[in-house]
């Protein structure tokens, strides 16, 4: 068996590979990026080929780094975005773009099946509620704007999935990603015939499910030439990125929580029992026999990634001067501002919103702006609103009967002190921060561990490789302070919610 194991990490904006040793370090990383295309109003679609293209880059760069020969890699895991659409041919082709988790084009098709089939049917069967960011929607979309590519489709696929078909030519179906589709039975994990029949997608069109930490194949030579790595190499079916982050973070056991501080923000809970709530998000975790009841927003790392690029011209401009990055010279601005940042309010909405609330039509809202506030009051602001999201999601978690103690943060988020420190402030939970700065990439590796056998056991494997750096105490004096901002921040939605309706985004 090789000494190592590879992670793919298939994020929105970018692919993360890297490179781990047994105890879990991360010896070589690197990322290969691709766009997102923004074609109408609440589309957000992404070229399943421009994935593929991004992780041979990446691969090849982190062997290049590394100098490891790929023989030396026991197994390969992959995990990757929730909620993708890929459809293939008979021959493997990629008919059409896939639309991601931020899309929310077939809203129409969800109100017309909640009204037809029962919105309380649907979620007693799925565990989730039928929503226009999920697979079943975008796959019904298909059939009704797109026939020519309907009509041709064979198999449809989760992101990871792509990636192994990719990678070994198997069609799959990770457990974990099976919560994209309503016709999925989140109790039992199986597919539900005659919820297929009812929504109307063919049965054919489902690949087998399979536990996330099997070996589903190993790299075909094909693949290796295209992304440098071994033919031979073992590769699991991988899952959802939230869930992978998870268990990098070491949430394995029911009642741990993962904070999630990536391009998307949110949480999740790993429960033992089945505990679904049509607010929130329930799927299998990776590992086996556990479910993550989730809250999984818009607005996370990315909020910070558009104030950058929108309104840090000038920080940009001093980092040679500085030594500093433009996102750490924001972070300072917004030291310098009290908890509250004195009554600036900001909805993280920057592409509709997830859980708690479920509308597409939401927006990104500054609310208390006035000739007194400066940069520094709107970056802390953005910071606070994404510390709100997470606080609304865990507020309606443990109205499921989802108690979250502890939270473990993961992202880039967690970078910084300060944000991790308004999110223990704003919760009022312990947030506990993992040496990995690669979680969700090291969540796939530990998952190819296990599958091939190079760890015995998850407690072996997160044991080895998950440990403390810092932990952040909620400070129960600024925590009293955001109880009245947090109360705006719930209000303004409400009394907004019909104004973003009747103007849209258009």
């Amino acid at each position: 068996m090789g000494k190592y194991l590879l992670g793919i990490d298939l994020g929105t904006s970018a692919c993360k590979v890297a490179l781990f040793n047994r105890a879990g370090r991360v010896l070589g990383a690197a990322s290969g990026e691709y766009p997102v295309y923004y074609q109408k109003p609440g589309w957000a679609e992404q070229n399943p080929e421009e994935w593929w293209d991004g992780v041979c880059r990446a691969v090849k760069e982190v062997l290049k780094l590394t100098g490891i020969c790929p023989r030396e890699i026991a197994g390969i895991g992959i995990d990757g975005q929730s909620w993708s659409a890929v459809a293939l041919d008979k021959g493997g082709q990629v008919l059409t773009n896939t639309p991601i988790w931020m899309d929310t084009r077939a809203q129409e098709i969800c109100d017309r099946l909640n009204e037809e089939i029962g919105a309380e049917t649907i979620f007693q069967l799925a565990g989730n509620s039928l929503q226009p960011s999920y697979t079943t929607a975008k796959v019904l979309w298909y059939r009704e704007s797109l026939p020519e590519v309907y009509g041709k489709t064979d198999k449809i696929l989760q992101s990871n999935g792509y990636l192994v078909y990719r990678l070994t030519g198997a069609v799959t179906q990770d457990i974990c990603q099976g919560y994209g589709w309503h016709c999925f039975d989140m109790r039992n994990g199986i597919w539900n015939e005659e919820m297929c029949e009812k929504l109307g997608i063919p049965v054919k069109f489902l690949p087998p499910v399979v536990a996330c930490d099997a070996v589903v194949g190993s790299v075909t030579e094909k693949a290796a030439a295209e992304s440098g790595l071994a033919a031979g190499t073992p590769v699991v079916a991988g899952g959802l990125d939230a869930a992978c982050g998870t268990l990098g973070a070491g949430v394995i056991h029911g009642g741990e929580t993962q904070e999630q501080g990536g391009q998307a923000g949110g949480m999740s809970i790993c429960t033992d029992t089945y505990k679904a709530d049509p607010r929130l998000i329930l799927s299998y975790h990776v590992v086996p026999g556990k479910w993550l009841l989730q809250g999984g927003t818009t607005g996370g790392g990315g909020v910070m990634r558009w104030f950058e690029k929108e309104f840090a011209e000038y920080e940009r401009s001093q980092q040679d001067r500085t030594g500093k990055a433009s996102l750490v010279q924001l972070n300072e601005l917004a030291e310098s501002i009290a908890p509250g940042s004195e009554g600036l309010v900001f909805l993280p909405y920057m592409s509709g919103e997830r859980s708690p609330i479920w509308d597409p039509e939401a927006k990104g809202v500054f609310f208390g702006l006035d000739f007194s506030k400066t940069k520094g009051h709107m970056v802390r602001a953005c910071m606070e609103g994404v510390a709100y999201s997470l606080k609304h999601n865990l507020d309606v978690a443990e109205e499921a009967g989802a108690n979250a103690e502890v939270l473990r943060a993961m992202g880039g988020s967690a970078n910084s002190l300060l944000w991790t420190q308004i999110k223990s402030d704003v919760t009022g939970k312990p947030i506990v921060v993992p040496s990995s700065d690669t979680a969700t990439t090291l969540g796939a590796a530990l998952l190819a561990g296990v599958g091939t056998g190079y760890y015995q056991s998850y407690e072996e494997a997160v044991g080895l490789t998950v440990h403390e750096t810092r932990r952040h105490e909620p400070d129960p004096a600024a925590g009293a302070l955001y109880r009245k901002p947090y109360n705006t921040y719930l209000e303004l939605y409400q009394a907004l919610k019909d104004l973003m309706k009747k103007t849209g985004g258009k």
